[in-house]
This record gives structure tokens, sequence and C-alpha cells, in this order.
């Protein structure tokens, strides 16, 4: 049976061209997943947008069809769909979400996180429990392929034993017109989850945590400089740092007792040997090099349920897990708001 590296690197040579794929948000990600299912060889794909001009835009650039409205309004009672996939604006996700499954579908790829509150996703989690469905959180990082094949290398030097990742964002490149205030006040776990999850898959999740906060900005009142450690359920002991007001990156960096390996930019993959300073590349290969790192892989695990064993994406439960580390690292309230209402079973 092939490994998770080999899996990865060989989804160019799947045949995805009978599936149907609907992508619920044409904005951005929405976009990028487009692009992507066009080169997985999907070319039957619905997309949903409520911005005209989105609209005409995704038509004109794939030739799909965009239908123009909320979904409630423009999705079909059990309409003839392989995947649904959720890339609206975080405060819309579950909604969106709890619409697809009342109207009968049941393999929906989500957004990340899903919510910025842990008690919101533990709510919606229970409350869709009654149905037999596939949701899966959209941590594209999860199946990078240089994650993978760490995974790999770490293996057989016998695990690993120690890690440091850096979260530190350039909060001078933000624009803080477009999107509502909830989500730059929560902006770790906006964003910053993105490597913070990264490095948790690589190592495990904290059973011990230390975690220091200082710094206060307008915005972001719970701090702007974050440091901690802890022991993961793995045994690994890990640290992390950032400062959002200086300057830095995200990068992930493991130890074996053999070598130490390093993701800066994440998307790379570099390695010190044991006795050495130097941090030399590590050369691997990617199925679909042109599109987005991780989306491809996401996709193809969602259209063939087979792949999930090797290459596992987050289910609610452990999204759920990684908010509640978010909110542990800045220090924010896991309360959320208007929790809604549960959907209409079908």
């Amino acid at each position: 049976m092939e490994d998770a590296y080999s899996t990865i690197t060989s989804i160019a040579s799947r045949d995805f061209s009978s599936q149907r794929v609907l992508v619920v948000g044409a904005g951005w990600m929405g976009g990028e997943f487009l692009k992507t299912l066009r080169a997985l060889g999907v070319s039957n794909t619905v997309a949903i947008t409520t911005i005209e001009e989105t609209a005409s835009l995704r038509r004109s650039e794939f030739g799909i069809e965009v239908r123009l409205g909320p979904v409630e309004t423009t999705l079909k009672q059990n309409e003839a769909f392989d995947l649904v996939v959720i890339a609206t604006p975080i405060d819309s996700l579950l909604s969106v979400c709890r619409h697809a499954l009342a109207f009968g579908y049941r393999n929906i790829l989500l957004e990340k996180p899903g919510s910025l509150w842990s008690s919101e996703l533990k709510f919606f989690a229970d409350e869709i429990g009654h149905y037999d469905a596939r949701v899966r959180l959209a941590y594209n990082r999860y199946v990078y392929p240089n994650l993978i094949l760490l995974e790999r290398l770490a293996a057989a030097e016998g695990g690993i034993t120690s890690c440091r990742y850096t979260f530190t964002e350039w909060i001078h490149k933000i624009d803080f017109t477009k999107a509502p205030i909830d989500i730059y006040r929560r902006w770790g776990i906006s964003n910053s989850l993105h490597p913070i999850g990264m490095a948790h898959r690589l190592i495990g999740m904290p059973v011990e945590l230390s975690t220091q906060r200082g710094g206060n900005l307008d915005w972001h009142p719970s701090g702007s400089r974050f440091s901690g450690s802890g022991l993961t359920d793995r045994s690994v002991v890990f640290a992390y740092d950032a400062d959002w007001e200086s300057a830095g990156r995200w990068s992930v960096e493991v130890r074996t007792n053999e070598n130490a390996y390093r993701m800066m930019p994440l998307e790379d993959l570099e390695i010190c040997r044991r006795g050495s300073v130097q941090w030399n590349p590590v050369g691997f290969d990617t199925a679909f090099p042109a599109v987005k790192a991780g989306v491809a892989e996401e996709l193809a695990v969602m259209l063939d349920a087979s792949l999930e064993s090797r290459l596992p994406l987050p289910t609610l439960a452990e999204g759920i897990r990684l908010v509640l580390l978010g909110e542990q690292i800045f220090g924010y309230e896991s309360s959320a708001r208007t929790l809604g209402t549960a959907p209409e079973r079908k």
C-alpha cells in the first residue's frame, strides 16, 4: 500500500472528470477552488454568489454556470452534486452549511476555520449530529506535499521530538475595510491559526500549555506580542512566538534525534543535519504546482473518500480543538454571538 507522500504526489493521475461540484462563494478563495477544480479535470462545476460583478467575472473566466443570489433561493433539493465547497466569508460559513445540509447535501468542504468561536462551532457540530454527513474543514496546509514528506522523513528518524513555530503578522498590510470588526478582533483565529494548525498537525495537540501576551492594538485589544510553550499528546515539547508590531514571518521548525527541519516559507522544506549549522533545501514533488498549494490535494480527498485514510482533513471536532487553542493563545472569549437554530431535517 502506498504511503501518504506517494498518494499526494500521484493525485494528477486520478480521474475526477465525472464529478459535479458546487462552489458556494465565488470571491477570491472561491475563485481559487474553481481554478483548481479545472486543473483537476472537473468541468461540470456550478458556482453561487450574491454579487453580480463576481458572477459575471467567474462566468467569463471559467465558462461555467454561476447562480446569482443567496444559497437558500438558488440551491435545489438533492441536486446531483458530488461535493459542495463552501467558501463564503467567515461570518456566513455555518449558515450556508446549514442550508446545504437541509437541502440534502452530505459531502461538504467548509472553509477554515468554520467559526471564530469554539462555542459556536461546537453548537453547530452538536446540532447537525443527526445527519449522516461528511463535513471537513479546508485547512489546505494540512495536505501540503512538503508537510507530508516531512512526516515521512521524521517518522524514519524516530519521530519529532521538539518544535518551534512563529506567526508574526504583517499588520501594515491588512485592509480593515473588507470585513466585519470581529474578523480583526479575532485575527489570531481568522488568520494566524493557519501556521498554528499546520504545526500541530505535525506534533499533536497540547496537553500542557503556558501562554504569555503583551502589547495592545486598537483593533486587537488582547495583545500584539505572543509567546508560549507546552507539551503535546505525542510527548512533543514546543514553543511559539509572534510580534505583530515588528518584523518576521510564519514558520514551522521541528527536530528529530537526527536532524532539524523547517518550513519557511510554509510552502518550502529545508534540513539542517546534526553537527551542522547549514540549512539546505529538501526537494519534493507537487502534483499541481500552478495552483494554490494544498487546494488540489484537499479537493481530491473530498472527491475520493478512499484517500482520507492517508491524507486526513480536519473534522468539525478537530476544528473545535484548533479554535479552542487559538482562544487560549490569544486570550479570546469562547462564547459566541447568537448561535442560530438547527436546520430542518429533510
